[in-house]
């Protein structure tokens, strides 16, 4: 059980929805936008990044800032917390436009190198010209002002992903864990700043990055659960976002009850991939000769795991660490060994071939700290996971009634059979401590036509239907480009070079497509 804990754990940092500075600003508080803001503008002072974010972001060089925005923008000039920004900065001037905010996603992923991972996977030079880029660890997260439920290796509670029940037992027996992961967070939030971690606020923080950064407009791109904040950002602040990005979307500004359900979908799309890349190489890993063949693979292997887990892998890691192998092609590799280890009885060598999963955007993604902590002591996703729980407990309301959630789980087996008894289950969330303090931000159409929304036809996290849904809500204020590709990113991450060449259009010359575009497989 401590083995199965603790692998579910490092992955669980990877998939919870992203990627993956000893300097102070001048505290001031940005201008006012939508009656949130406070005073003028206000310059940051650079100075270097925190020495983790060094070692990440290497070789490409980083500066870091602090700005302070309100824990309350309800009460601009009540308490402060501390927002952490990175920068690359362009190096040509002439071509400079302004400041390019990015998301990796999650929420709960630090962000602060995550303009030397773009940079690293091969943004365009023109791009990189014409932005500075700015990295952000969100508030609650990372170096900027944290929150944590201080999750240790000894609780139950292990996956930000709910765990796939194999059974309505199995759904309650979670059920007590979830309330259990959602009592712990509420007793450890001595400082009352969780309510706070929301998706509307870190909105707003974008908008004073902006300002205390003396920048008219901002662009943003976004991916997976920053498709959600960009589509917050555009939509609160319709007059200061600029050329927005909005990739591998959840199709609001939220993740709520049916937008975790449709990783069930999602999976369901994409593992048809994965089983004609396994049946062309059965003669090397021997998981069946035609992709339904694969596919009888993957339920043989996880019922039998249900009954008979090899050495700390059961059915429902099984099926969580094939999940996270659909993120990208570059996983298949590791998965189909990871079978493979299984099916011969290898239960050592599977955990940890499994162990090297890095799907390149996932949800709360970093480093994977797998096998990081003896047991008892603090666990170093906590703050991942706890940020993660504040924003999508805090955004809506989710059903207390664990009725609801047997009902979908059992639903879901049937609808979604692969993983759907997984996406359908209890969160904590159900038994969260706090009530919204807001509703959710309501995506508008009005405004300047300025969202490109970008989406591959197969992802196991956000299907295509996210990106529909948002295109749908923006209306002519959005274009949406369709990839026909597997996995989660597009732009620059996903390697399509139809998308790529479109999005670097959109960001260099504001050329938006006069219509939706599908791009074709490379």
């Amino acid at each position: 059980m401590e083995r199965r804990r603790k692998l579910g754990r490092g992955l669980a940092l990877l998939l919870t929805i992203g990627l993956a500075g000893a300097s102070a600003a001048v505290p001031a508080a940005a201008e006012d936008q939508d009656g949130t803001g406070g005073g003028p503008a206000a310059q940051v002072e650079w100075g270097e990044c925190p020495a983790d974010v060094v070692a990440q972001a290497q070789p490409h060089v980083l500066t870091c800032a602090t700005v302070p925005v309100p824990l309350d923008y309800a009460e601009p000039d009540g308490e402060q917390i501390d927002v952490m920004i990175s920068r690359l900065a362009s190096t040509n001037p002439a071509e400079r436009r302004g400041i390019l905010l990015l998301n990796p996603g999650g929420p709960g992923s630090a962000g602060l190198d995550f303009p030397a991972v773009l940079k690293t996977r091969g943004m365009p030079d023109s791009v990189l010209d014409a932005y500075d880029l700015i990295g952000m660890d969100t508030r609650g997260v990372g170096h900027s002002t944290p929150v944590d439920c201080r999750f240790t290796m000894d609780d139950a509670y292990f996956s930000n992903v709910p765990p796939y029940a194999v059974d309505d037992a199995a759904v309650l027996a979670n059920a007590d864990v979830a309330r259990s992961a959602a009592e712990q967070c509420a007793r450890n939030d001595t400082e009352g700043h969780m309510q706070h971690v929301t998706t509307a606020n870190i909105a707003r923080d974008l908008d004073q990055v902006r300002a205390a950064l003396g920048e008219d407009k901002a662009s943003f791109l976004g991916y997976s659960y920053g498709s959600a904040l960009g589509a917050a950002y555009a939509s609160l602040f319709p007059e200061t976002s600029d050329r927005v990005i909005i990739d591998s979307n959840l199709g609001d500004t939220a993740l709520d009850r049916e937008g975790l359900r449709r990783f069930g979908l999602g999976t369901e799309q994409t593992f048809p991939d994965f089983a004609r890349w396994a049946a062309k190489r059965h003669a090397a890993y021997g998981l069946g000769r035609t992709p339904a063949q694969v596919q009888a693979t993957y339920f043989e292997t996880a019922e039998r795991l249900d009954q008979n887990p090899v050495e700390g892998l059961d059915g429902t890691l099984f099926r969580f660490v094939s999940f996270a192998g659909l993120y990208g092609e570059s996983s298949y590799a590791g998965l189909a060994q990871t079978w493979q280890s299984v099916r011969s009885g290898d239960g050592e060598a599977a955990l940890r071939l499994a162990e090297t999963f890095r799907p390149d955007i996932g949800f709360g993604a970093g480093p994977a700290g797998v096998g990081a902590t003896a047991a008892g002591e603090p666990w170093p996703a906590s703050n991942a996971w706890s940020a993660y729980l504040a924003v999508t407990c805090n955004d809506v309301n989710w059903s207390e009634n664990v009725d609801t959630y047997r009902e979908a789980v059992a639903e879901d087996r049937q609808r979604y059979p692969l993983y759907g008894a997984a996406t359908a289950n209890v969160t904590p969330c159900a038994f969260w401590s706090n009530e919204p303090v807001e509703p959710p931000v309501q995506i508008t159409d009005e405004g300047p036509r300025n969202l490109l929304i970008m989406q591959n036809r197969r992802d196991p996290a956000t299907p295509h239907l996210g990106a529909e849904l948002a295109r749908e809500k923006f209306g002519e204020r959005a274009r949406l480009v369709s990839v026909d590709g597997s996995g989660h990113g597009v732009y620059v991450i996903g390697g399509n070079a139809c998308a790529l060449n479109v999005g670097t259009a959109y960001l260099v010359d504001g050329e938006m497509p006069r219509r939706d575009q599908a791009c074709r497989a490379d």
